[in-house]
This record gives C-alpha cells, structure tokens and sequence, in this order.
C-alpha cells in the first residue's frame, strides 16, 4: 500500500533589502518626522499675529478713522475697532476681555490700554502701535496695563508652559491605572478622577507659591487644571477599556502632537492662525489654557466657550467608559467568529485529503 503524498508547496520569503538602503530609508524617514514635528511646534507660531482682533478706540471722529485706516493698512483684517465713549468704558471692556486692548487720545495722548495678562505678545504689540499713533498724531504714548501680570512672573511663563504638563498629566495616569488595576475598573476611574483633583491642587500651588505666576484665584485655577487634566485622562482611560491599546494610543498622540503645539497657551489662541486655534481650542489643552488664563486674571471672563468644551469632553468620556464594557465583549465576540472562521478555512476538504491505494 503507497500513500500519494500531496505535493509540497513552498513560498520564498520577501527578501531583506540591503543594509545600506535600510539606513539611508530609516535616516529619511526619521528625518521627514523631524520635519513634521518642527512644523507642528514652530509653524503655528512663527505664522500668528493679529486676527480680528478686537481694539476698542476713544477719539473723535476724525481721529477713530485715521487710526482705521492705519490699522488696515499695517494688520489688514488684524484688527476689529470698536469705538468707545469715555476711557472708563474702554478700560472695563478690556477687563472685561469685550476687547483685547485699546487706544485712548480723549487728552491731548495716545494712552495705549493692555492686559499683559491675557498675552504678553498682544500688549506688545498694541504698545508698538500705540507709538506709531502717536507718531501720527504729532503726541506723545503712554501704556497702562490694567490687568498686569504678577511682579513674581512679569513675563507671563508660568501659565504659558502648562501646555506639555497638561497633555502629560491626562495621557500617563490613563495608562498607568489601567496597568496597576486591569480589570478593576471602579478603581482605575477612581483613580483617574483623583488624581485630576490632586493635580490641579500641585499645579496651583506651584504657580502661586513657587513660581509667581499667580497672586490670588488659587481656588478657581486649582478648579479649571483639574477639569483640564480630567478632560484627558477620562476620555482616554475609557478608550483603553473600550478599544485597548490601539484606540489609546491614536488619540493620545493626537494631544500630544497637535493638541499641544495648536493649544496657544503662550499666545492665547488669537494671536494663532484661525484654523490652527479653531482645532486647538476643540481639544483640552487649548482649552484648559484659555480657562485657566481666565479664571486666574480676568475673575472667569472669556473661559466660558473653554469650560463648556472641557465639560463635554468629560462627559463623552464618561459616556464611553460606561459602554465600554459592551463594545469590548463585541469586540471579542467579533474576534472569536473571526478565528473560527479561519479555522474552518484552515481545515482540508475532502478532495485534499491524501488518496490511499
């Protein structure tokens, strides 16, 4: 009796390609990376300025359209003039954060009105026009920065480098929960919504206490780090659960490589070019940034667009962590027919089993 043993089939593997191609592909692919990454952090940036920006102006007539047309002609389309009867009213609309900054020549100068601490770069700016009013006007300017930054921080740092800290404070303790208690799932959100808690209470008392950034509203800055931080972690955390590592990982690097460098904390999102600030104040950093900013100088004004988009990131997250269980078991009842399938694939028909003569 002889058995007629099925031919053998074998399938060459893909070849290696040479070392030297293999570096000179890995060297250009890392570098195209760098290239990327240096747009992403630079770019956004080196490409701001003013965008209808809102300046408030008390003049005459005559005055209010010489400013105008001064503005249009060195920012065109940078600048939204409103005019102002008294100073008064001119100096609570910055307060108020209705306009980022203002000239008034209602006496004979150019006072030029700023709040260094909504953005160092915007005051800046608004004194270098102010100068090139006065100039035109044949006067003499003078600043008055009536929402200043503190003497411990005058140049704005403090709350200006929260952008990687707070990315690193909602990525990290998702991740690290999830491996300390797998499966202990009341424990890990447990977890993450504590540690938001502690981390707002750490990052306000060390921009009160050790950095000088801030000199009062501890509580409310404590308050909106927090959210920040729990606008990261908690959708993150349920994307761990719900779709493992891979989901994790996509939206975790979306924060850290375009939430943050898009965030504006520095600046503040005006002075960003308008898509690039419309899709960071989208994502927590940016919009954790603008409320702290907010809450921390300007008694919450301007933070309420920034809070109501943290808000539903927390609850999106929430939201997802509760139906997370149901999408894994999905997830794995898909795998597991998946698998059998191939099985049945794998299996020999009748006409490939050997023939026996």
């Amino acid at each position: 009796m002889t058995h007629d043993a099925a031919p053998a089939t074998s399938t060459a593997g893909r070849r290696r390609p040479p070392a030297a191609i293999l570096w000179v592909g890995l060297i250009a692919g890392l570098s195209a990376i760098l290239i990327g990454l240096l747009a992403l952090f630079i770019l956004p940036s080196l490409s701001g300025g003013p965008r209808d920006l809102a300046v408030g102006v008390v003049a005459s007539e005559e005055e209010l359209t010489a400013i105008e047309t001064q503005l249009e002609t060195g920012w065109p389309e940078g600048f939204d003039v409103e005019a102002f009867s008294t100073s008064a009213a001119l100096d609570a609309a910055v307060e108020s954060r209705q306009v980022a900054g203002g000239f008034d020549l209602s006496d004979g100068t150019v006072r030029t009105v700023v709040a260094s601490a909504g953005s160092t770069a915007i005051s800046g700016t608004f004194t270098t026009i102010g100068q090139a009013i006065a100039g035109g006007f044949g006067t003499t300017a003078v600043v008055d920065d009536i929402v200043p930054l503190p003497a411990g921080d005058p140049t704005g740092i403090g709350i200006g480098g929260l952008a990687f800290p707070l990315v690193f404070g909602g990525i990290v303790p998702a991740a690290a929960f999830r491996a300390l208690f797998a499966g202990r799932r009341p424990w890990i959100l447990a977890g993450l919504i504590g540690f938001s808690a502690v981390s707002g209470l750490i990052v306000a008392w060390m921009l009160r206490f050790a950095f000088g950034s801030i000199e009062h509203s501890f509580w409310p800055v404590a308050g909106a780090v927090a959210l920040g931080i729990a606008a990261l972690a908690i959708p993150l955390g349920a994307l761990n659960e719900a779709f493992g590592a891979k989901g994790f990982t996509i939206v975790a690097a979306l924060m850290m490589f375009v939430g943050n460098p898009f965030a504006g904390i520095g600046t503040t999102a005006a002075w960003l070019p308008a898509g690039v600030a419309t899709i960071g104040q989208l994502l927590p950093p940016g919009a954790d940034g603008t409320l702290v900013r907010a809450v921390a100088y300007f008694g919450g004004a301007g933070g309420g667009a920034a809070f109501a988009t943290l808000a539903v990131w927390v609850v999106a997250g929430l939201a997802l962590w509760c139906a997370a269980p149901a999408i894994q078991r999905r997830r794995e009842a898909r795998a597991a027919v998946k698998a059998a399938n191939a099985g049945r694939a794998a299996e020999p028909t009748t006409a490939e089993l050997p023939q026996v003569s």
